[in-house]
């Protein structure tokens, strides 16, 4: 019998676990799968791949979202459809902060929703906030890891490459990093009743500080490739499965995070 699949992300209606990873990058999706008991891969179509397993007892899905909140934001509102209720974003992100280094974590407490999609749903006074539980759970799993850790409110931007536009207000509002997808997360999960939160790896500074004044929209030395943000992203995967089981022991009853 042919496999119910969502009409653009191709993923299934159905047999995903509730808890979900989500990232950007597809090879990033494998190697979070990677940490998962018995995982196995149930779909991949275009930039959306997607796994399933266990991680000590709590069955998980892992899935790429691909670079953008357009595109990204099928994804989030497909695993919703599917019976996904708790989502953690996991992705890497510019620091905007002084004290925030290459490798550290942000978790996101909210996003500026300067994101390309969102806009076009609902007027721009609708906060992107995180669920305040997936926050406490990311701290907690943060901390317990021993993992370098922050927190703020992020920067959901649609382009990555700096233009002739200004950045630096941004700058002076204290924002910890700037992304381009967690804002789409975080508004569709608000609007469909579901848990998210966001987990940052630094990988790179803020975009302003990356303008040429003789090629503006180069983005000059940065390179997201090191050792130091591999090991940042290798710390985040672990950090985000561990703060999903937080968030199933405190659905299940078991206390608060």
């Amino acid at each position: 019998m042919p496999q119910d699949l969502s009409p653009v992300t191709r993923v299934p209606r159905t047999g995903l676990p509730p808890y979900a990873v989500v990232v950007g990058d597809p090879a990033r999706a494998a190697a979070v799968a990677e940490l998962l008991d018995g995982a196995e891969e149930v779909s991949y179509h275009r930039e959306y791949r997607v796994f399933r397993g266990g991680r000590r007892g709590l069955p998980v899905t892992v899935a790429s979202h691909g670079v953008g909140a357009p595109g990204a934001i099928l994804l989030f509102q497909e695993l919703a459809d599917a019976g996904i209720r708790t989502v953690l974003r996991l992705g890497t992100a510019g620091a905007m902060r002084p004290g925030i280094g290459d490798g550290d974590l942000v978790v996101a407490e909210a996003a500026v929703r300067d994101d390309g999609v969102t806009g076009q749903l609902l007027p721009p006074e609708y906060p992107a906030v995180a669920a305040p539980e997936a926050v406490l759970a990311l701290l907690r799993a943060a901390r317990e890891a021993g993992a370098p850790c922050h927190r703020g409110i992020v920067w959901s931007r649609a382009a990555f490459q700096p233009g002739l536009l200004p950045l630096d207000a941004y700058d002076r509002a204290g924002l910890a990093a700037i992304e381009m997808e967690l804002s789409a997360l975080l508004v569709t999960a608000s609007l469909r009743g579901l848990v998210a939160g966001g987990l940052l790896v630094v990988d790179g500074v803020n975009a302003d500080e990356l303008v040429d004044a003789e090629a503006p929209f180069s983005t000059g030395g940065y390179d997201p490739h090191r050792q130091v943000v591999a090991r940042g992203v290798e710390r985040g995967a672990v950090v985000a499965l561990e703060a999903l089981r937080l968030l199933a022991r405190r659905n299940e009853g078991a206390g608060e995070v």
